[in-house]
């Protein structure tokens, strides 16, 4: 099982053809994306239901048919909306293009993060995923030309603008959350106050818990719990542990109130969740 990282440092793929694809529905253990980053670009589609994402703290709304990019480094996140169901491709973007266009990723670039349903860029991804989740001969070159050709379209539209940018005002912000989601990924399974959850950001508690909720939408003690859940889920669906043992190992002393925080968040308790009776 991989941990539910902040920042996930995991190889996509294999060396030849790094690119991971996962499709994502109300039975997989991250159907509600926690925030987190990753060192490669993410394209995300939604196939039903709507998907709202969380983008360096700006909130993005896809609806079935929409697609969008995610750059390296972003931290985002995900809340599915009923009867959701969406995929992912995770791929080293820079790797497939081998120097032929400027570097995705020297930060002094904009790059849109939605194309329009009837886009080229749209049409080009959907094509994409199609490939790659039907794997049939010859898919990993199909797919690689796809990959190009969605570069060279960004290029042409002029979603990938060069110039040199000044940093923006909210880069500060971003590192400091992301101080602030390792904090939490390196100790949830431990009491946490709010100074403890503050301390590796150097903020009061008080500035602290005010960021984090503008740029989250989640006060730093309800993401923890939330985060928690989704570490048992994860545990629930992979291993054979009882409830009061996932309880403990998530940071919840107390099992009724394991219960009851889990069954805020996903509408059932722990037993009927690990039996495959998802609510949410």
């Amino acid at each position: 099982m991989q941990p539910l990282a902040p920042e996930e440092q995991k190889h996509r793929g294999t060396f030849a053809f790094p690119l991971e694809f996962h499709h994502v529905d109300k039975s997989h253990p991250r159907y509600h994306m926690p925030l987190h980053w990753h060192m490669d670009y993410e394209l995300v589609r939604v196939l039903e239901g709507t998907l709202v994402l969380s983008l360096n703290a700006k909130g993005l709304t896809l609806a079935a048919g929409d697609v969008a990019l995610i750059a390296e480094g972003v931290v985002h996140g995900g809340l599915p909306g009923q009867g959701c169901v969406y995929e992912c491709i995770d791929m080293d973007l820079n790797e497939f293009l081998r120097g032929n266009v400027p570097d995705f990723s020297d930060g002094t670039h904009t790059l849109d993060a939605t194309f329009p349903q009837n886009s080229e860029e749209a049409r080009t991804v959907r094509r994409l995923f199609d490939v790659v989740k039907a794997q049939k001969d010859g898919y990993i070159l199909y797919a690689e030309g796809l990959i190009l050709q969605l570069a060279g379209l960004m290029l042409q539209n002029h979603r990938y603008k060069a110039g040199n940018l000044p940093p923006a005002r909210t880069d500060k912000r971003v590192r400091q959350l992301k101080a602030a989601l390792g904090g939490i990924r390196k100790r949830y399974m431990m009491p946490l106050t709010l100074a403890d959850l503050a301390a590796p950001t150097g903020l009061s508690p008080r500035y602290f818990c005010r960021l984090f909720t503008e740029m989250t939408g989640r006060t730093p003690v309800d993401y923890l719990n939330f985060y928690r859940v989704e570490r048992a889920c994860e545990q629930l669906m992979y291993t054979d542990e009882s409830v009061t043992e996932i309880a403990l190992s998530c940071g919840f002393n107390d099992l009724s109130y394991f219960v009851k925080t889990f069954r805020k968040y996903k509408g059932t308790s722990p037993r009927q969740f690990r039996k495959g009776g998802q609510a949410l």
